[in-house]
């Protein structure tokens, strides 16, 4: 039992719709933390109103709330729930602890006599209080910046003239940084400050002096009520100060501080986390290094809860910081409490690294029109990717190459900028692609000193990028036939991709595959184990590298595997790789159900991702776990090791489905539907082609793959007209245009970004409304599990449209025709598993937009409304171990539930944020209603037209 024995029942707090700055890391902390409350035998009661996590999952916690995050629903839960002990807030971002503040300050907690554990309101309070912060960390001997705090336009103009520019604003009490900027120039101070002062609650700023070119580093700390403190991780920022944490390229271990230095920033983070309270959980500090040999350390921040940090720094080590806080929230302490990896030592220890991860931040900017992309203070990435290599080198290219913006890795692609104005410019305002463009100035020649005074990026780490770079230079000498093995394996062992290689030694990828295995050049996996392999770990969590032969006593070479293949029968699931706009944490779910399926249909799972934040890529969800790039190179490896059964890759959206005609090139079967129906519903001519085929009515439509062709068509389907490129998630390229001179510029733009693309004219149903069902098929039965209406009129991407379950005004009509289209779509394609199916309704006629025969955005919303594990059932379905037929359904849902999507537009000022067919929203949020006379639906309603963007 935990230590404190009056705790019985507690409520956490999660963090709601996904928005850039508060992502699904905190689904993942939360899924954590609800896990270890079971195991003693709490009862836990969730308030969420994100229905796209795992978080939310009826299993997950005893009592599921998917409510708006608000002290009206808090009061609700404290009635219903009398038993309610304690409250955990640490878990759900910055969102789950300005509610618990929220309601301490309405003296909820103290009405129902409920605790709050894991942190200190106090200790929060002195946090986000800039200026309260700053008072005490002098009191307590730690430096910081010279800074001062303004509530006011004018005394922000009177620190500004004390200190000098360049500056840096911070707003008080908010998220991601929202409201911060570095201030260059004065012209600029005075809209950066009212923005800072208008963002922040308080309305209030904290106002630096810059600290030009220092390095940012973080600890991630853990503390028990005995005062027994941890350092889970170092994080070192590639960036230095001047960009959002979020947004900057960061690797652990740190890389270049001073043994010295590194005991002396670990001591004043343990005095910092000490001196903010008398509570136990985890705990995030930052801090900047002056870049010369004195190593000066200043603190910038300390946050007393799980962070987006903590979810990186568990998955670069190993160590469960979410669950085991948890645990300490209850009252235990560290040495009480098991290593989770090793399950032989206790968790008062600190990991140990033997290898080097690497976090990419990916970004979306193509979403938001007219936006910024210069990165800040102020975060703007919608996702991560983290690259596990034995070499800062390695992990740095197989995260590059996990990023899925058609890159094979640094260099050596035919992507490189030769533009040697762009490539100063994009150095000197930090820019998304930098991980990218480091590479290519070193390419272009322009010495190492000049990047470094440029970007201000450590020396340690250009000279990595320049030994990439020297590499590649001297494999680009030889042919295939001439390279030695030692080059290749050198090559190899930096990361580099058989793509990569090839295009050095100008042939095929195949043949360089091909040369690899002639040498013996082979991946070999290596567990992530929390201790250096000096215990033997319980948790198969791999990534691969290349490694040179050893030689035993009687001469037997071998490279050391420490995965060890069983002789179950396996099934692998691609994960969905990084969160981004279109595809984002619901894949993450319908991939975590995925796996527990075939668990339970007697399969070992192996699951294959590369996102840090999800719950995919936890170390104990899939029999195995390999934290690697959703890349063709490193899934085939895999695949070659393990020898599944097959491979599922319906459930994690577009990443995984890219990989389909490749598996199937090879001969690795693809569990449920096949690679022929998918690749059918993604080609929109031959799409239309099969609704022709079956009598089913479609907007009237022609397929172009030149803007002449383009043109031509105008003339026969009359405007507007909406374009559509095949094989894209999110609607991407989609556009609704009105005249010949829109058509040809967003097909010319289209052709140059997607060059042989199929793009899909149709003449645009104007004032048609919207639905969407998602069903089950086995190839002879098919299973609705439910049909939604949009709210917002077609034209409005269904991911950014508030949609509706059941619909709410389509007739008896109406409603049989879509059933039956959806029957006839899902059988004409072979569907094996699930399948979403958007239609528009004009004049009570059903017309198909396009059908998708793989798990949608929308599934996790309707089991979430229904209370039914569908995903459990397609993928039992997929696997052949059970028909439609087998399962009783029994939807629940009382009146009606409304997917509200949510958007990220306040990060990006002076961006359009008018709504069209490509999608924009970057979470969702659930709503249920008893009936339609409810206000909110009426709000809704009324405001249906107003972002309409053609």
């Amino acid at each position: 039992m935990p230590k404190n024995s009056q705790l019985k029942s507690i409520l956490i707090i999660g963090s709601g719709p996904i928005i850039i700055g508060q992502a699904c890391e905190f689904d993942y902390s939360g899924t954590q933390a609800l896990r270890s409350l079971k195991e003693d035998g709490i009862e836990t009661i969730l308030i969420n109103s994100n229905p796209a996590t795992i978080m939310t999952d009826p299993t997950m916690a005893d009592h599921v709330y998917l409510l708006p995050l608000t002290t009206k629903s808090i009061i609700k839960i404290l009635k219903e729930h009398p038993q309610i002990d304690a409250v955990l807030p640490t878990m759900g971002g910055q969102t789950a602890l300005n509610l618990c503040i929220e309601a301490d300050e309405k003296g909820i907690w103290k009405d129902f006599n409920v605790d709050i554990i894991g942190v200190d309101i106090d200790a929060i309070n002195i946090t986000e209080d800039r200026e309260k912060f700053r008072e005490l960390m002098l009191k307590i001997g730690i430096p910081m910046a010279p800074q001062a705090t303004a509530t006011s336009y004018l005394k922000g103009k009177e620190i500004a003239q004390e200190f000098g520019f360049p500056l840096i604003i911070r707003a008080s009490f908010t998220l991601g940084g929202a409201g911060a900027s570095f201030v260059h120039r004065e012209e600029d101070f005075d809209e950066l400050l009212t923005r800072g002062l208008e963002v922040s609650p308080i309305h209030e700023v904290m106002i630096d002096k810059a600290l030009i070119g220092w390095k940012e580093f973080e600890l991630e700390l853990l503390r028990d009520s005995n005062d027994n403190v941890v350092i889970i991780c170092s994080i070192e920022n590639m960036d230095p100060i001047g960009i959002h944490t979020g947004d900057s390229i960061t690797v652990a271990p740190a890389m270049t501080l001073s043994d010295k230095t590194y005991q002396k920033m670990r001591d004043m983070a343990i005095h910092m986390m000490r001196s903010i309270g008398d509570f136990a959980g985890g705990c995030n500090v930052q801090f900047a290094i002056s870049p010369d040999e004195k190593e000066d350390i200043i603190a910038i921040e300390i946050n007393p809860r799980v962070s987006r940090s903590s979810a990186l720094a568990s998955k670069a080590t190993g160590y469960p910081i979410a669950k085991i806080a948890a645990k300490l929230a209850l009252g235990y302490h560290l040495d009480e409490l098991q290593n989770q990896i090793t399950k032989s030592t206790s968790a008062l220890f600190e990991p140990t690294l033997d290898y080097v991860i690497v976090k990419i931040p990916r970004w979306n900017f193509d979403k938001f029109e007219g936006s910024d992309r210069t990165l800040g203070l102020q975060m703007k990435s919608v996702g991560e990717v983290m690259g596990i290599g034995r070499s800062f080198q390695e992990a740095l290219h197989k995260a590059a190459q996990s990023l899925e913006i058609k890159r094979n890795g640094l260099g050596a692609d035919g992507k490189e900028n030769k533009d040697y104005n762009q490539i100063i410019e994009k150095l000197t305002n930090a820019s998304w692609d930098r991980v990218f463009i480091i590479y290519d100035a070193i390419a272009m020649g322009i010495p190492l000193s000049r990047i470094h005074e440029i970007t201000k990026i450590d020396m340690w780490f250009l000279k990595q990028y320049e030994e990439l770079f020297l590499l590649q230079k001297e494999i680009s000498t030889y042919k295939i036939d001439t390279i030695q093995k030692d080059l290749l394996l050198e090559a190899k062992q930096k990361g580099y991709g058989d793509r990569q290689i090839a295009h050095m030694l100008g042939c095929l990828e195949s043949q360089v595959y091909n040369k690899r295995e002639e040498f013996g050049v082979n991946r070999v996996y290596k567990l992530v184990d929390t201790c250096a392999a000096e215990f033997k770990a319980q948790t198969p969590y791999y990534y691969s590298t290349f490694e040179s032969d050893m030689e035993t006593a009687d001469g037997h070479r071998y490279a050391d595997n420490e995965s060890v293949v069983t002789d179950k029968k396996k099934i692998i699931v691609l994960g969905s790789g990084p969160n981004r706009i279109g595809q984002g944490i619901e894949f993450d779910y319908c991939c975590v159900h995925g796996v527990l399926a075939a668990a339970e249909c007697g399969y070992e799972t192996i699951m294959i991702n590369c996102n840090p934040e999800t719950v995919s890529t936890d170390f104990d969800i899939a029999d195995k776990l390999y934290f690697e790039p959703v890349f063709w190179e490193h899934i085939y490896d895999i695949i070659k090791h393990e020898k599944p059964e097959g491979v599922i890759v319906q459930l994690g959206g577009q990443t995984a489905l890219k990989l389909a005609e490749k598996l199937t090139k090879y001969g690795i079967k693809i569990i449920g539907t096949s690679y022929e129906s998918l690749d059918l519903a993604e080609d929109r001519g031959h799409f239309s082609n099969l609704l022709k085929e079956n009598n089913i009515p479609y907007p009237q439509f022609d397929i172009a793959t030149t803007a002449d062709e383009a043109a031509a068509i105008a003339d026969v389907l009359d405007f507007p007209i909406l374009v559509r490129p095949s094989y894209v998630l999110g609607g991407q390229g989609m556009k609704i245009v009105i005249n010949k001179q829109d058509l040809e510029k967003h097909v010319v733009d289209l052709l140059s970004q997607m060059p042989g693309n199929q793009l899909l004219l149709d003449h645009y149903l104007e004032g048609a409304i919207e639905a969407e069902a998602d069903a089950i098929c086995d190839g002879e039965d098919v299973y609705i599990i439910g049909i939604m209406e949009h709210i917002e009129p077609c034209g409005i991407h269904s991911g950014d449209s508030n949609a509706m379950l059941p619909p709410f005004n389509l007739g008896d009509l109406v409603m049989q025709q879509i059933k039956d289209h959806t029957k006839k779509i899902a059988l004409a394609l072979n569907t094996v598993g699930l399948i979403n199916i958007q239609f528009a309704i004009k004049d009570d006629l059903v017309y198909i937009i396009e059908a998708n025969p793989r798990a949608s955005r929308t599934v996790p919303f309707i089991a979430k409304a229904y209370g039914e594990p569908y995903v459990n059932y397609a993928t039992k379905v997929m696997l052949g171990e059970k028909k439609v037929k087998d399962f009783t359904f029994n939807p629940q849902l009382k009146g009606y539930a409304i997917k509200q999507p949510v958007f990220s537009f306040n990060k990006f000022h002076n961006v359009n944020k008018k709504l069209g067919p490509e999608m924009k929203s970057t979470g969702e949020s659930i709503l249920f209603i008893d009936s339609l006379k409810d206000d909110e639906f009426y709000e809704l309603y009324s405001r249906r037209k107003m972002y309409l963007n053609k």
